[in-house]
């Protein structure tokens, strides 16, 4: 055996980054959880721990000021936010997703533009793409923009924006040529100070009540021309490279709800008696541990290499991207309703974190895709070889 044998391991660095976020999540994070979820209110104390640690968006570049982490850490980041709080976590998942399409396509000056102020903390990110009509067949949009001078001016409604209403930046997508379908839209980087730009109601969701869904809208909405990502016409191929970056992130997210409900049912079953032994002596309960840690460890894995592939660039990353996120959201709805079972009673009630991991967990097999369309994305990629 070779103990300096360095491949599939993650570096020092990739590690200490773990303990410092775990450090973080459950010290200024997890105690907020419930409430927040309770309450459905924003997570401030998490948003502004995560600033001041410098965790909120770590994949801004270094020149833009920000950590210049790499896509793995991004994912351990989220996975340790989520292992508290999934509501929490979607403060840097979120903002890499919102940031994303900026990274992969925007020049130079927007990036300079708008990169600074989400890396400082001063201002937070979302993403929209979604529309009532137009959710799996995003290319269906009916949002509208039209150039008028030095100014482009948009028209319609978004919807599912994850955060709308506390971020200060959105990515969004319009079309700027009908004729040309998917080859017609273009993305765009609007402020909630833009003219004609609105935010609407929250959502009334299942779980993850401490981040605000909601619908925003564009109503002769005029941004400056140069806020437009890339080149016109190229948006809906940006949204999708996006999504093959950003998937992974989500299935981070769904690894750390799992996680976070296994730890749960661990502790509870070394705790509970029945019959006079702890119920952790049944094998009957032994068994479902094991699988849910099975299950667990399998989707971490499978998105490590799809963060790792991610980062790397390379092509196709279609497969495993989609695979990830699928996977590790549907290990996260098994997870959390067998935690929720290990507890019986308990786990139903909110007096043990589980039931809401089992609500927050739902989301994660929905967006960024459901996992109808993950399976599409897969099995499209197999067929073509």
């Amino acid at each position: 055996m070779n103990p300096d044998f360095e491949t599939y391991r993650l570096s020092d660095e990739h590690e200490a980054l773990r303990e410092a976020v775990r450090a973080l999540a459950e010290k200024e994070i997890a105690p907020y959880a419930a409430e927040v979820d309770e309450h459905g209110r924003y997570p401030a104390e998490a948003r502004d721990a995560l600033v001041k640690a410098g965790f909120h968006a770590v994949g801004i570049p270094e020149e833009y000021g920000g950590e210049g982490a790499d896509e793995l850490a991004g994912c351990i980041v989220i996975e340790e936010v989520a292992r508290v709080c999934a509501s929490s976590s979607l403060i840097p998942a979120v903002n890499g997703l919102g940031l994303t399409p900026i990274l992969l396509s925007a020049s130079h000056e927007l990036k300079q533009q708008v990169l600074p102020s989400v890396a400082a903390g001063e201002a937070m990110m979302s993403y929209a793409l979604s529309e009532r009509e137009a959710g799996s067949d995003a290319a269906s949009m009916k949002t509208r923009a039209r150039r008028e001078g030095d100014s482009w001016v948009l028209n319609g409604t978004k919807c599912w924006i994850t955060n709308a209403g506390e971020s200060t930046w959105y990515t969004a997508m319009a079309v700027t040529d009908p004729e040309k379908k998917a080859n017609g839209i273009s993305a765009f980087v609007v402020h909630r100070d833009d003219p004609g730009f609105e935010v609407g109601p929250k959502e009334r969701k299942l779980g993850i009540n401490g981040s605000p869904t909601r619908e925003i809208y564009f109503t002769d909405c005029t941004i400056p021309a140069d806020r437009i990502i890339g080149a016109e016409g190229t948006g809906f191929k940006t949204a999708l490279a996006t999504l093959d970056h950003t998937r992974p992130t989500i299935g981070a997210q769904a690894v750390g709800i799992a996680q976070g409900a296994l730890d749960v049912a661990i502790s509870y079953v070394k705790e509970r008696k029945q019959f006079g032994r702890q119920i952790a002596e049944f094998q009957g309960l032994q068994f479902m541990l094991a699988d849910m840690a099975m299950k667990v460890e399998a989707a971490r894995q499978l998105v490590y290499v799809a963060a790792s592939r991610a980062e790397r660039g390379e092509a196709n990353l279609g497969f495993i991207s989609s695979a990830a996120k699928c996977m590790a959201s549907d290990v996260a709805m098994a997870v959390t309703t067998d935690a929720v079972q290990l507890l019986g009673g308990y786990g139903y009630t909110k007096d043990f974190p589980v039931e809401r991991m089992m609500r927050d967990a739902k989301i994660t097999q929905i967006y960024e895709g459901t996992n109808q369309i993950q399976r599409m994305v897969m099995a499209r990629s197999l067929l073509k070889g």
